[in-house]
């Protein structure tokens, strides 16, 4: 079992930046790659960005290129996602999830998953 907490969510006008944050407890850290997915009001959970164990490799849904960063500390068991330029589409419930194999784009594949955070953009 992986236990994963968010925190970092809230309000923020359009334009603005969010910083999340994933804490991980239970099992190895390092063997899981690592992913944020959201889900909006009315939508589908859907991919947002990954990072492989080691940090070498990243991956972002076109939506969120250039303007959201994702980066892990496996030393303390934690993925943060830095949110700049935000918009109002990005208005969603933000997850952090933990997979151990497979497509870090399929929101399916992943093996656990975190209570989610409210991140809200306004106009």
């Amino acid at each position: 079992q992986v236990q994963l907490v968010e925190s970092g969510g809230g309000l923020v006008q359009a334009g603005g930046s969010l910083r999340l944050s994933c804490a991980a407890s239970g099992r190895t850290f390092s063997n899981y790659h690592m992913g944020w997915l959201r889900r909006a009001p009315g939508k589908e959970r859907e991919f947002v960005a990954a990072i492989n164990w080691s940090g070498d490799n990243t991956y972002y849904v076109d939506s969120v290129k250039g303007r959201f960063t994702i980066s892990r500390h496996n030393a303390n068991n934690t993925v943060n996602l830095q949110m700049d330029s935000l918009k109002p589409e990005d208005t969603a419930v933000y997850y952090c999830a933990a997979l151990s194999s497979g497509n870090p784009r399929k929101p399916y594949e992943y093996d656990y998953w975190g209570q989610g955070t409210q991140v809200t953009v306004s106009s």
